[in-house]
């Protein structure tokens, strides 16, 4: 890990806590992080959260309007989170799971936030596609629902600064693999997985 990442890391457990309790004993399978969203940080959480093993090859997703703004920003997506980088505003232009799929067939694990934008309070929103899509083009790759507690107390949306808040990041049991089964079903069920753990 970098310098900075480590500093990244120390600052998310002095200010949050970021600490991780996890139902399934992490193995370092390939994995999609699949996690509620309510702030900026949501990602910092979870990749500190995450043993230095795991981290090596976990890649947030994050909106490329947002985190290729500004140097300081880039440089913590570009050179030390490594993110994979979507676009936001440009539908109808190509497969947007395009940078994601690309990620997993090279072996990385992803950070992703079905909800597709930052909600206002502790229960996630309804899922987008995103994920089944994910889920459907690669089977072997294990669904890990996340629940952050806390994080819409510590940095709630239109705030800049973090308020010192213990924060707890909950890995869930994998998401069990249904056979056909329908997109609306899967995504509720996902949901029902991250809820669960609140």
């Amino acid at each position: 890990m970098s310098p900075l990442g480590a500093i990244l890391c120390g600052v998310m457990r002095m200010l949050v806590g970021a600490h991780a309790h996890w139902q399934t004993p992490p193995d370092g399978a390939q994995s999609i992080y699949f996690a509620n969203h309510t702030s900026h940080i949501d990602t910092l959480a979870i990749w500190a959260a995450l043993a230095p093993g795991l981290r090596a090859h976990t890649r947030p997703v994050a909106a490329r309007d947002y985190w290729d703004q500004g140097a300081l920003r880039r440089y913590v997506a570009r050179k030390v989170l490594n993110v994979v980088f979507v676009e936001r505003h440009k539908e109808g232009q190509g497969d947007p799971l395009a940078p994601l799929a690309a990620a997993l067939a090279e072996g990385s694990s992803l950070i992703i936030f079905p909800e597709g934008t930052r909600g206002t309070g502790p229960q996630p929103a309804a899922f987008r596609s995103g994920l089944y899509n994910l889920a459907v083009r690669f089977p072997q790759v294990r669904l890990v629902p996340v629940y952050l507690e806390n994080l819409h107390r510590a940095m709630p949306k239109g705030t800049f600064i973090p308020i010192p808040v213990v924060c707890t990041v909950r890995f869930g049991a994998p998401l069990a693999q249904v056979a056909e089964e329908p997109r609306e079903a899967f995504l509720a069920r996902a949901r029902e997985a991250v809820v669960a753990l609140a």
